[in-house]
């Protein structure tokens, strides 16, 4: 960190500390939410779906050869693989948006192209298979069916839309960058990587397993009944696959990796949810921005409301689910259809914790450009799903 941004956290601290009226009752309780959201995420989301997610990305940073990376992801990487590939991951991980920075941050530090890596990005978080099944169940299957396309289609637009707005950049990021074997002259297959890797995000997938609720199908009951029973089994089955196929000096690169994105990501994670949690506070419970403000604002399908809507989602922290029944109380409320799949779609693929920590990841200019196309998109769904089902 740079001496200027250590002097400006300091004051920024301190003018908080002199000027803030903490004794004032709504700053109390704005306050008294952040942390309450704090310590819900550090309950919720940390062991069970960030600490893997660190993990696999120190395995993609040290496991995953740059070559393989640049193959399927980088900038002169096959568009229509990259981009396919990369728009449907959102079905294997069911990760909020949070947890899918530090995978994210894995394959784009290791070359990925803007493009492919932001349709990654996108997609984690939104294209939920658990989650497009709730909305369908809960909200109507038209919403169900408007979210999972919207969603598979905004991962590759934003992802090309990223490429051709900073495409001088790319071509200088990328400007060395070439395909080469294996360095290290290890005897371990591809197969064998590849297998690590899938059972790490298996270990991810079921440890955050959401609990379903009392109307939902048999199975998941049954898959969340399992849940610790498999991810320990899975656990040790990596145990295994750590000890016989790698040696200990790449282990020791995996925990140093890990260490580095935790350094990294966690501590802009935390504060981002802070502030989220002062500002907007926990569904259900009142901040310093009262959710009736919100509500009153995103009625019918008007370009505001949608776009209110969109903003909304965007600033907003939703973890893993959550964001249905939310939009089920909202529009119970009084909000409109259209708003409703914009806060849908923009969301679960961002927060302000996340939007935090993109800023330190790929930079402030790249983040904010991403969020704008994130918004620009979900308002104008939005609006065309409004217009249908009127």
């Amino acid at each position: 960190m740079k001496e200027r941004t250590k002097l400006l956290l300091i004051a920024a601290g301190f003018l908080a500390a002199y000027y803030i009226p903490w004794d004032h009752e709504v700053i109390r309780r704005s306050g008294l939410e952040a942390f309450m959201m704090l310590q819900e995420y550090a309950r919720q989301h940390v062991l069970t779906c960030l600490i893997p997610a660190f993990f696999i990305a120190g395995a993609i940073a040290v496991f995953v050869s740059q070559a393989s990376i640049l193959k399927y992801f980088g900038a002169q990487a096959n568009k229509i693989l990259s981009y396919s590939v990369a728009s449907i991951s959102g079905t294997v991980l069911a990760v909020c948006s949070c947890t899918v920075l530090p995978l994210f941050a894995g394959i784009y530090i290791r070359g990925a192209g803007i493009g492919p890596a932001t349709a990654f990005l996108y997609s984690g978080p939104a294209i939920n298979v658990l989650a497009i099944v709730l909305t369908a169940k809960v909200l109507g299957w038209q919403m169900g069916l408007a979210r999972a396309v919207g969603a598979v289609l905004f991962s590759i637009v934003t992802g090309l839309l990223m490429a051709f707005f900073f495409r001088r950049e790319e071509a200088s990021r990328t400007a060395g960058q070439i395909y080469l074997p294996d360095e290290d002259g290890k005897d371990r297959k591809l197969w064998q990587d590849a297998l690590t890797m899938l059972t790490m995000v298996l270990i991810l997938v079921f440890a955050a397993f959401a609990r379903p609720s009392d109307a939902d199908a048999a199975v998941w009951k049954m898959i969340f009944a399992a849940k610790w029973y498999v991810t320990g089994g899975l656990m040790i089955v990596l145990a295994v696959m750590l000890k016989s196929w790698f040696v200990k000096d790449e282990i020791t690169s995996w925990v140093q990796a890990t260490w580095g994105f935790m350094k990294q990501i966690f501590p802009l994670l935390l504060a981002g949810v802070l502030v989220a949690g002062f500002l907007l506070g926990r569904p259900g419970y009142t901040a310093l921005i009262p959710e009736r403000y919100i509500v009153g604002l995103v009625g019918g399908n008007s370009l505001w409301a949608n776009l209110f809507a969109s903003v909304s989602g965007v600033l907003m922290y939703f973890a893993t689910l959550t964001e249905v029944p939310i939009l089920q109380g909202l529009i119970g409320s009084g909000m409109g259809q259209g708003p409703a799949l914009s806060l849908l779609l923009a969301g679960p693929a961002l927060s302000l914790p996340s939007m935090i920590t993109l800023s330190g990841i790929m930079g402030i200019k790249k983040t904010l450009a991403y969020c704008a196309i994130v918004v620009v998109l979900s308002t104008a769904a939005g609006m065309a799903y409004g217009w249908l089902v009127v």
